[in-house]
């Protein structure tokens, strides 16, 4: 049983949701203005575990016979045949009732959001088969991660800083838009739908790189929103240096060092964004 958990966390890549839950820290301890006590915190976690567990389930189950076909992803899971697809909708339905129960442990306005949020990271999952925007319908999913840690504690939307959630719609659409290119010319193929294989690696990665820039900006926006201290900044500073050095060792030519760039890069930027906010709340406090 447990060798059986092993390869479904890893069918999900269960470690990589660090990209994610940094952003729902820091919506919520801007909610609270500090560190959050300690059962919405736990229950911040759980719900952010629950969705991303469900939403990536979902997304083996429903590209399986495409990932199949795609020699880079033959040897997932399900293609592979080392989970069924019963064993995998189990852990989708399990997932998503964690979700669930944990929004409902929050406040009203979390629960009234949940089935938007889930639904939304679910939906995701078909886009690539009818518009190359599905990149920035990813990004507006997990602009949902911040947006709920501050309802989780606030149970309101009042004073939320948007340019946060804004800020991390383009980041993802950025780096989901440079790993898309892994896949361009599978998805031509296939008839799948992404911008790399719409308007050319070389056009993505420029357009991952305004997508960036924007996602800087707003990262920017959101501390003069939220009134944070100069520890913020530095945090952005040093995120912005990570942008900068994923564009720089990886290239429309050479895409041999993309996999450090997606996994490692990104789950960096994201704690670091999360940490500058952190001090910059403690602080203020002193």
């Amino acid at each position: 049983m447990f060798k059986k958990i092993s390869i479904l966390l890893e069918m999900i890549k269960f470690k990589l949701t660090i990209f994610a839950m940094p952003f729902a820290f820091t919506g919520a301890f801007l909610g609270a203005r500090g560190v959050p006590e300690w059962r919405s915190f736990l229950f911040v976690i759980l719900a952010m575990v629950g969705a991303r567990t469900c939403a990536m389930g979902f997304n083996r189950i429903v590209d399986a016979k495409f990932d199949g076909a795609n020699p880079r992803t033959a040897g997932r899971a399900l293609p592979s045949g080392a989970v069924s697809s019963f064993e995998a909708w189990g852990m989708v339905v399990a997932a998503g009732f964690v979700f669930f129960y944990a929004a409902w442990s929050l406040n009203s306005l979390t629960l009234q959001l949940a089935p938007f949020a889930l639904g939304l990271t679910l939906f995701y999952s078909l886009t690539k088969r009818f518009t190359s925007l599905c990149h920035l319908v990813l990004g507006v999913a997990l602009a949902f991660s911040p947006l709920g840690g501050w309802v989780a504690i606030q149970g309101s939307l009042v004073s939320y800083p948007w340019a946060l959630s804004a800020g991390v719609l383009f980041w993802v659409a950025g780096f989901d838009t440079v790993y898309a290119c892994l896949d361009a010319e599978f998805d031509k193929k296939t008839g799948l739908h992404s911008l790399p294989s719409r308007i050319g690696q070389r056009n993505a990665f420029r357009l991952a790189a305004g997508f960036h820039v924007l996602a800087f900006i707003l990262f920017v926006l959101t501390g003069l929103q939220a009134n944070l201290n100069v520890l913020y900044y530095i945090g952005v500073f040093i995120a912005a240096c990570a942008l900068f050095y994923q564009h720089w060792i990886v290239n429309p030519n050479d895409l041999s060092r993309i996999q450090m760039s997606f996994f490692s890069m990104n789950g960096f930027i994201s704690l670091a964004l999360f940490i500058a906010t952190w001090l910059a709340l403690i602080t203020e406090q002193l």
